[in-house]
């Protein structure tokens, strides 16, 4: 052996670095086979997905594929699928890509919480769900709920039930008044015969939602899980409120999308296009991903009442050249329209960090 063999490195054996071991490539993976599915639950990485074009729907169990590990997968996405999607026991398909999404309706924590989170996705209608007692209605829940829904696109419908606890069955809590100025549709339910839902209410809902994709939020306890059941024959659990703090219990841990039940005139067809979302009962509705500019636009009753503001009016108070007071006093925005405007005050100071009252007032109870 010459003197000159020990350095050759021609032989040497190098570890594989495991962030260069691979081949780089420009090249992405061809998924134009993969299948088309919505996503029903999200459940600790497991996504549950049914097959799109499928009658009876086939129920997948999917992971993301690493690519979209940063990438968030919400109730209601349309996603492509690869491998097994059979789904049969123990099986896991690939989630590999997800579709754009028409809307996409997100909350917060808290109004100065900078991280959103995604509620559901491609929802064309929310179902924003309250008793008129037991729990107590927050009209300030209402009025968030209804601007994230303008924010996302979506069409709101609010839904009141418990109407038999209300001194005014016609007008529960004054709900029905207090948002008569913005054309919202509204359906009134009362526990009729021993039955928790009136079956007018149930038949009413079930013609709005044919069709669509709907999501539905609430406190715990006003009765969202119930409605759920009456409109797609499932057995989410039920409970009731806790009679010391008048708050309702959580049943539902996460997020679910469930068909329409077919029969009275609706067909498998059009039941399988009509989706409910239950979310979990919820306790804050932070908006801190809306812009204050857009909160104006989602009080339909006082924006008209705006062009008469000063340039760059923030609409917080009478001060600054702000036209609302003078608007909401020759009653263009209805009997309600101090109060409304009171919310709207209420929903800026907190988007822009000024002072609060307390939990009651920023959730803005009927008797704040």
């Amino acid at each position: 052996m010459s003197k000159w063999d020990s350095w050759d490195e021609s032989r040497v054996r190098v570890r594989p670095n495991k962030k260069g071991s691979r081949p780089r490539t420009k090249e992405t993976p061809d998924y134009s086979e993969a299948q088309l599915a919505r996503v029903v639950q999200v459940d600790r990485g497991r996504y549950t997905c049914a097959m799109v074009d499928q009658q009876p729907a086939r129920v997948v169990t999917a992971m993301r594929a690493k690519a979209l590990r940063r990438t968030p997968v919400a109730p209601g996405d349309l996603v492509r699928l690869v491998g097994d999607t059979s789904g049969a026991g123990g099986s896991l398909a690939r989630l590999v890509l997800i579709e754009e999404r028409a809307t996409l309706l997100r909350r917060s924590a808290d109004d100065t919480d900078e991280a959103e989170r995604i509620v559901v996705a491609n929802a064309d209608q929310l179902l924003v769900v309250v008793a008129s007692a037991d729990p107590e209605p927050r009209t300030g829940f209402i009025d968030r709920a209804l601007v994230a829904a303008f924010d996302a696109g979506i069409e709101p419908i609010l839904l009141i039930t418990k109407a038999d606890l209300a001194d005014d069955p016609a007008d529960p809590a004054g709900l029905v008044s207090h948002y008569s100025e913005l054309g919202l549709t509204t359906v009134i339910s009362s526990r009729e015969d021993g039955a928790v839902l009136s079956p007018a209410a149930v038949a009413q809902l079930r013609e709005l939602l044919v069709g669509h994709v709907t999501a539905l939020i609430g406190h715990s306890g006003v009765g969202k899980s119930t409605m759920v059941n009456a409109l797609t024959g499932a057995d989410r659990a039920t409970g009731g409120v806790n009679a010391v703090t008048g708050r309702g219990r959580h049943t539902s841990s996460s997020a679910v999308a469930l068909n329409l039940e077919p029969g009275q005139g609706l067909g498998p067809e059009v039941a399988a296009s009509s989706w409910v979302i239950d979310t979990p009962g919820v306790r804050s509705f932070g908006l801190a991903h809306v812009h204050p500019d857009d909160v104006l636009a989602a009080f339909e009753d006082l924006v008209e009442g705006s062009a008469a503001c000063e340039p760059g009016c923030l609409h917080e108070s009478p001060e600054g050249g702000c036209a609302l007071d003078a608007y909401v006093a020759a009653g263009n925005a209805g009997e309600h329209g101090p109060a409304r405007l009171a919310s709207l005050r209420r929903l800026l100071t907190s988007l822009t960090g000024g002072q609060d009252s307390g939990p009651e007032k920023r959730l803005g109870s009927l008797s704040a």
